[in-house]
């Protein structure tokens, strides 16, 4: 999925690319998805499949949050 801590001194990137696979199951956090949706200033690509989107999203990794992530997809 994303990788936080590759562009650590960057606190945004112009455009930012989620794979998001079944393959990497464990990376499917809610938590990493809104990482790395907020950090884009421009453009989000999810590459992958509806259903690890939804496994991400729906994770209940760290808690409830009120993050808007379903708003921000959409838009």
């Amino acid at each position: 999925m994303l990788s936080s801590w590759i562009s650590c001194g960057e606190p945004e990137d112009t455009a930012v690319v989620i794979p998001l696979t079944m393959g990497s199951w464990m990376m499917l956090q809610r938590n990493l998805l809104y990482t790395g949706v907020t950090r884009a200033k421009k453009l989000v690509v999810l590459a992958g499949s509806r259903r690890a989107l939804a496994a991400a999203v729906h994770s209940k990794g760290s808690g409830r949050r009120h993050t808007a992530l379903a708003h921000r997809l959409r838009s």
